[in-house]
């Protein structure tokens, strides 16, 4: 049976499944009826924010919860039968009372009384099933929106980059490059700040070291406000990992088995009582990847009108092993002053295996069929400790936060290689690459109300990173027994950067207009220091100083509740990342090399938004116009120097993106839902590069302009109470420039999830690129060669997941009364850190 068959009785089985399920859906939903209601004090005065808890006495499934709004009003829709009634709210003793729901309508008004002295706010473990209050997986604020993976079935037992797959103006290539529309520019923060846990230079596997399991929401904030540093000129990914909400012991702990083999084991364990909260999160796994790559490329020689083809072929395969373990404390010192303090450790290994092959064809001389076989390993260990004091002045917001995060990261990578060529031993490298980082931020930040409606946040930040590479490739030919120093490619580098930055922002509402103005300042000093064995080079002793300011303004005019526009523009910078920098920063490829370049500096982006929310009931849109311009623009050479390819950053001209980003929630029924996004978007780049690399050849263009698409749809099913299934398209359209042609991607994922054990279990299941097409395919061309390309990052694969909860506390939402163990991470609802 050939692949063609087999996809052909895949796709016809999977397509029947969906149908079979979706016509469960029908067949198994429950009839329920809406209900209202209020809760109200002695004193007859409406009671906001209060918990309702309907547990159905015969069956527990049916139980459900909500919250009071404003008004003390609540409405719910719940299925006929006799329920125990609980309502709790701040300050008021616990009111329990039973009803029969048999039909739609008001319940009427609950009452409940207040404490003779406040307390803090305890929940009860109600058994059989967790109680929730329902929420948007995708909501839109002043400056950032949220994306909440906890209704992602498809990622259930999958890693971070599984999740940023799903969220919502963010994509992720085959090769684990994270973008958002359409720039691969984009900074990561864990909790707020930079974070060992993403490693150094990592790329895809550290994406792959954080469990889904452990991530709580993530916040895009594609404009920042001037209280986030002002690196990533895309916008930046904030990934808050999960931490306690809860009263009592609780926790839960996720097994996960898949195939390409995966094995994964992780635990999320809180306890909270009185003025102290605790928090452990660990786990660990096994997992194995596949990664092809193909460049087929044709040269020409404009003299004797002859040419050569090389056929190149790349396929790795790597055993990963991953452990990672997070503890922390937060103690209440008084009402008004809290301290905490966490530690993260987290560990990845790799062994890999790589078989490159070229055949080199020729006109008229006798082919070469070349192989080199990779075997490497990788080692990373990283450290993070996190220590944080937060003082409320009075009731009125008034606060102070001071933190300090020291982190540390030490990556060993060794590979060996051996080439061979039409069967014949030709020579053999040995690469060894080790990175080092340390890296100290200190931060604090002041909120200041002014009336009621106005506010001003000031705040200083100082980042201290110092990261060292040593790097060693040596070299022995057949007709040599040993080997000899690579003078080019080994070396010793030192990259040091210290960011000083200080911030002041003031925001305010007049009637429905609401505003938020900023600038921040940041003074960048960077040293690099480079040498290497070859004697014929300078040793590289480069300062460089950047001093900006960065402007912020945030608008948003709200036509009525749940209906606003939002304007915004912000300036931002795209600093060089310190591999980009280094002359020669590796090597694993003698016919593929990346070069640094030490006279990259910054590019600069003025960046607009022009965005509508609305909220109708169980729709929710939320399209944004945006526009980027960006100078100095930092561009990709790809040349050729004697038949190998080489890659080399570049300043060259500028790019204008533009576009239209389209997202929206739909609650279509009781038992579907869908989450989509849509970016049409538009992209002008300028150019003609014609420097020393090129030197007697034709200069190269990278000017282009055109017209794409990205979207994403996901569809949950709700069969019943216990049982959901999601589907997942992603498209990515077409691109083109004055020299490259980027084909169109797209894929398919499945997944589903069923609650077991009384509602203490989850078994989720799930298939990413169930016809395994997520795959990138390119053409380039220029006057001397031209290449087509094909990358695949990662071949079709499914996992079962198993997930096991044990609680004292059930988690329900009320309003905030302090910050958290992370409060130095998450800022209020017009951003985050610095």
């Amino acid at each position: 049976m050939n692949q063609t068959e087999i996809i052909s009785i895949f796709t016809k089985k999977t397509l029947g499944l969906t149908f079979v399920l979706s016509a469960a859906a029908f067949a198994f939903a429950q009839e329920k009826v809406g209900i209202s209601g209020t809760v109200v004090d002695k004193s007859n005065q409406p009671v906001p924010y209060a918990s309702v808890t309907f547990s159905n006495k015969e069956n527990k499934l049916f139980s459900d919860a909500t919250l009071t709004d404003e008004k003390g009003s609540y409405k719910l829709d719940l299925t006929p039968g006799n329920y125990d009634i609980t309502v709790e709210a701040i300050d008021y003793k616990k009111s329990v009372l039973n009803k029969q729901i048999t039909k739609p309508g008001s319940v009427g008004a609950l009452s409940i009384e207040a404490e003779a002295v406040s307390t803090n706010l305890k929940t009860q473990d109600i058994q059989g099933v967790t109680i929730t209050v329902a929420q948007k997986p995708y909501k839109v604020e002043l400056d950032k929106r949220t994306y909440d993976p906890s209704q992602d079935i498809v990622s259930k037992g999958g890693s971070l980059q599984d999740v940023l797959s799903n969220v919502p103006s963010v994509s992720v290539d085959t090769d684990g490059t994270v973008s958002m529309r359409g720039s691969s520019n984009v900074r990561f923060l864990i909790n707020g700040k930079p974070s060992a846990l993403l490693g150094i230079d990592d790329g895809a596997n550290a994406l792959q070291s954080i469990p889904a399991d452990q991530i709580e929401r993530i916040e895009v904030i594609t404009n920042p406000s001037s209280k986030f540093e002002a690196s990533g000129t895309a916008g930046i990914l904030n990934i808050i990992l999960k931490k306690t909400k809860k009263t009592g012991f609780n926790g839960s702990v996720i097994g996960t088995l898949g195939y390409l083999p995966q094995t994964n084991l992780n635990t999320n364990l809180s306890w909270r009582k009185g003025n102290l909260t605790w928090f452990l999160n660990g786990g660990g796994g096994y997992r194995e990847s596949k990664n092809t790559n193909r460049n087929n490329a044709t040269f020409f020689n404009p003299t004797n009108g002859g040419r050569s083809q090389t056929d190149q072929e790349s396929i790795t395969k790597n055993k990963n092993s991953n452990y990672n373990v997070s503890s922390g404390i937060v103690y209440d010192i008084s009402d008004k002053t809290s301290v905490n303090a966490s530690g993260t450790v987290r560990t990845f290994e790799s062994d890999n295996i790589g078989n490159i092959t070229y055949d080199y064809r020729f006109l008229n001389a006798p082919g070469l069929f070349t192989q080199r076989i990779n075997t490497g390993s990788n080692n990373n260990l990283a450290f993070q400790g996190d220590f944080g004091l937060d003082h409320k002045f009075n009731d009125k917001g008034q606060n102070l936060s001071l933190s300090l995060s020291l982190q540390s990261n030490r990556s060993f990578n060794d590979t060996d290689v051996n080439q061979v060529t039409n069967n014949i031993f030709e020579l053999q490298n040995s690469i060894s690459q080790n990175t080092r980082n340390k890296t100290v931020v200190g931060k604090a930040d002041y909120e200041l109300p002014i009336g009621e409606n106005s506010k001003v946040e000031a705040g200083y930040r100082i980042d201290i990173n110092n990261n060292n590479y040593d790097n060693d490739v040596l070299e022995r030919y057949a007709s040599n027994v040993d080997f000899h120093y690579l003078n080019n490619f080994t070396y010793n580098a030192n990259y040091e950067e210290i960011f000083n930055a200080g911030y002041v922002q003031f925001k305010s509402k007049i009637g429905k207009l609401g505003y938020q103005v900023g600038v921040r300042n940041e003074y960048s000093n960077v040293n690099i220091k480079y040498s290497n064995l070859n004697a014929d080079s300078d040793n590289i002793d480069s300062k460089k100083r950047y001093n900006n300011l960065f402007p912020t303004v945030f608008l948003s005019y709200e036509i009525a509740k749940d209906n606003q526009f939002l304007l915004n523009y912000s300036r931002r910078i795209d600093r060089p990342r310190s591999w980009f920098l280094i002359p020669n920063p590796s090597y694993t490829d003698n016919q593929n090399i990346f070069e640094g370049n030490i006279d990259l500096n910054p590019s600069y982006v003025d960046s607009y938004e022009l965005g509508y929310s609305i909220s109708k009931g169980k729709f929710t849109i939320n399209p944004t116009l945006y526009y980027k311009h960006s100078t100095d623009d930092v561009k990709m050479l790809v040349y050729s120097d004697n038949g190998v390819f080489k890659t080399k950053p570049i300043n060259l001209g500028n790019n204008d993106s533009y576009g239209l980003d389209l997202n929206f929630n739909w609650d279509a029924t009781k038992w579907l839902k869908f989450l989509g996004n849509v970016d049409l978007f538009g992209y002008n780049s300028t150019g003609i590069y014609s420097g020393p690399e090129l030197a007697g050849k034709e200069p190269m263009s990278f000017e282009g302009k055109g017209f794409s698409t990205r979207a994403r749809l996901t569809s949950t099913f709700k069969v019943d109470k216990t049982f959901s299934f999601q589907l997942q398209g992603f498209y990515r359209g077409a691109q083109k420039t004055a020299n490259q042609d980027r084909n169109d991607m797209y894929a398919l994922n499945f997944g589903a999830s069923k609650t077991i054990w009384k509602g203490d279990g989850t078994l989720s299941f799930n298939i990413q690129d169930i016809f395994n097409t997520r795959a990138m395919r390119s053409t380039t061309n220029n006057a001397e060669f031209m290449r087509e390309s094909y990358m695949q990052w990662q071949p079709r694969q499914f996992a079962v997941s198993l997930t096991y909860r044990f609680k004292q506390g059930e988690k329900i939402e009320q309003p905030k009364r302090k910050k958290d163990i992370n409060s130095n991470a998450t800022g209020d609802d017009q951003g985050g850190p610095m």
